[in-house]
């Protein structure tokens, strides 16, 4: 998976994977206000379905869209997009980075790596 979504495809994604499932209508019930229109969100949703972000399943007259890629394997996606193009492909020069400019303490840093830690050891 390489395909980037737009803010607004982003957006729609979220919804999607905190309810798992849903019709374009309860899509649009999550969003925040001002909501965005029914044929907006229906053309965002089937822009996902053609990049193979989004599947459906027909339910009366309409369909559920359901997520096929992992809130996960994007978010790795999307992180490793962000490492390589701002910092090098160094994952060092991203956490000093964000240590600088966020003013992160020792504590939060220790909390980082033992999960890393707990997730290499898991592997």
């Amino acid at each position: 998976m390489s395909k980037q979504l737009t803010k607004a495809e982003e957006q729609i994604m979220h919804v999607l994977w905190t309810l798992k499932e849903a019709s374009v209508k309860e899509v649009i019930e999550e969003l925040d206000e001002p909501k965005p229109a029914y044929n907006t969100v229906s053309t965002i949703i089937r822009i996902l379905e053609s990049k193979e972000f989004v599947g459906h399943t027909p339910k009366g007259r309409g369909y559920t869209y359901h997520p096929i890629i992992e809130k996960s394997a994007y978010s790795n996606q999307s992180i490793h997009k962000l490492m390589n193009g701002y910092f090098e492909g160094s994952f060092k020069t991203m956490v000093s980075f964000f240590m600088k400019e966020n003013k992160m303490d020792l504590n939060e840093l220790e909390s980082i790596l033992k999960e890393v830690n707990k997730k290499e050891n898991n592997d």
